[in-house]
């Protein structure tokens, strides 16, 4: 079994604060409507719901950042917003988690992206979605890829999360790779279909089941080394970390060395936002000085902190730490 000392991770975390990461990515703005449902819709088979509570939250790529503040580093966040009410209020939501916005883009002819949830109490009823999903234009993607560059001069790593809403063309993820070999900084990639197989050279790639069956057409075989092994060399990235829920993660080293993490997840109340604090903890590792494996370990610990809490959420240094030191003795 692979464990992380108390030490070890408590030294990670205490470089972390010295790093400066770079996400890359769809940013969205998230609002939640909390309330009673106490009676059924004469217009309609549906709760009628008495909103109580309304507040906002960083979404997307901008939940990774937030992550990636919550554990003590510095974060800028590059992609782009609408000009809208949406957008200054997730620039306000950026300002106020202390993520730099200088890496976001104001384009006149896209919504910010925002997702709406109803909640019933603790219940989540419906969502509805504001985006525009098509690709960003040629113009508009040079002005992205020109902040990214200016960034990365600086950065440590970087981030490419992508949700398919169209920041992440051919030429931003090209533009990713040239920053990360120009400054000799890892690349953390959580891909989505369309550019799965694009992001050669990435330090660590990181799709979760489905999406690699899905990019692959066929059965996923995470217990086999060799079927990892050769799935690695296909992707083309250094490490292949594959999240698989509540079975925990299998990475593939550019090592040879395959590795099972097991599920540390005690309880499981919502599985939103896993991925973005995967990515997050393990980029923030890697630029710390860990291995691999070391960052895929904490990684797993910090999901299954945050799959026990409601709704997308992050996870503190205290919380990591407690869990690493739970781990230890069990």
């Amino acid at each position: 079994m692979n464990r992380l000392t108390l030490d070890r991770a408590q030294t990670l975390l205490d470089a972390a604060r010295d790093i400066h990461v770079l996400v890359v990515g769809d940013l969205m703005l998230d609002v939640y409507l909390r309330g009673a449902a106490s009676r059924i819709s004469p217009e309609a088979p549906v709760p009628v719901v008495r909103v109580e509570e309304e507040w906002r939250a960083l979404g997307g790529a901008a939940n990774v950042a937030a992550n990636v503040v919550a554990l003590g580093a510095r974060c800028t966040v590059c992609g782009a917003i609408g000009p809208d009410a949406a957008g200054v209020q997730l620039r306000e939501e950026l300002d106020r988690t202390g993520i730099s916005a200088s890496g976001v883009v104001t384009l006149n002819e896209r919504p910010t992206t925002v997702k709406t949830r109803v909640l019933a109490r603790h219940q989540q009823i419906a969502r509805y979605d504001r985006e525009h999903d098509g690709d960003v234009t040629v113009a508009e993607s040079a002005q992205i890829v020109a902040r990214i560059i200016e960034i990365a001069a600086t950065a440590d790593v970087i981030v490419v999360e992508d949700y398919n809403k169209g920041v992440l063309v051919q030429a931003v993820i090209d533009g990713c790779r040239e920053a990360s070999t120009r400054f000799d900084i890892p690349l953390v990639v959580d891909p989505k279909s369309r550019f799965f197989f694009d992001y050669a050279d990435a330090a660590v790639f990181k799709p979760n089941l489905p999406e690699l069956a899905a990019a692959l057409r066929d059965h996923v075989l995470p217990d086999d080394a060799s079927w990892m092994e050769h799935t690695r060399e296909r992707l083309g990235c250094r490490n292949l970390l594959l999240t698989l829920g509540e079975d925990g993660m299998a990475l593939m080293t550019e090592n040879g060395e395959h590795v099972r993490v097991p599920t540390v997840a005690r309880s499981v109340y919502d599985v939103s936002g896993a991925g973005d604090t995967v990515v997050a903890v393990v980029a923030l590792a890697l630029a710390a000085g860990a291995t691999v494996t070391e960052a895929a370990v904490l990684a797993n610990h910090a999901a299954g902190i945050e799959v026990g809490k409601a709704g997308v959420t992050t996870v503190s240094s205290a919380e990591l730490l407690e869990a690493v030191e739970a781990h230890a003795y069990s």
